[in-house]
């Protein structure tokens, strides 16, 4: 990319900020969000938008010698230690934070669909490609966090299999990884009037 995502800006919001708009839009009721690299920036970005209560933050000091699963790790002990248990009628969204076009008729969609079948492991696909965010059973959290294995989060999404839920979202496709890519992203937020203020 060249640039720090998180808070590049479409609009007068982040990129982080309109993620956490997304999911709030969807029905997510508490957020985790896990920084690393420039954490006290996006925090202070966080914090002026969001109470604690409303946006937790977790902190990744190894980010730069780990990688996305140990973040994840990082973000799912402090939400473990705030209350979530790994009871199985819980559930948590996983969503990096370069993907903010996510529509809240897709997080809808993937809850509704657990509510009816208990999955372990939904995930969302559009025009026959897999998307984020995941909506994972509280009963994977120790496998999560006990796994070791090659591939990072991806092994563990092979390992563990899951269900596929399609949904008419390319919002769930597309992130930040490119100057490209987020061009294409800020072009699709506005021509799908997601809010930008």
């Amino acid at each position: 990319m060249g640039e720090f995502k998180p808070l590049l800006r479409i609009g007068s919001k982040t990129l982080i900020e309109h993620t956490v708009d997304s999911m709030f839009a969807g029905g997510i009721t508490e957020l985790t969000v896990t920084l690393g690299y420039r954490a006290g920036e996006v925090e202070q970005v966080l914090r002026s938008a969001w109470p604690a209560d409303k946006v937790c933050i977790a902190i990744n000091h190894r980010y730069a010698e780990t990688d996305m699963l140990a973040s994840v790790k990082t973000g799912l002990r402090v939400l473990m230690s705030a209350g979530f248990t790994d009871a199985r009628e819980d559930a948590f969204f996983l969503l990096p934070g370069d993907m903010p076009a996510v529509s809240k008729e897709t997080f809808r969609a993937l809850a509704g669909h657990r509510e009816k079948t208990m999955a372990k492991l939904i995930f969302p696909v559009a025009a026959g490609k897999r998307g984020h965010p995941p909506l994972i059973s509280a009963v994977c959290v120790p496998d999560i966090l006990d796994y070791e294995g090659a591939e990072g989060l991806r092994g563990f999404w092979r390992r563990r299999g899951g269900e596929e839920l399609e949904v008419k979202d390319r919002g769930c496709l597309l992130d930040a990884d490119t100057m490209e890519n987020y061009h294409e992203l800020a072009a699709y937020m506005q021509e799908r009037m997601i809010t930008i203020r």
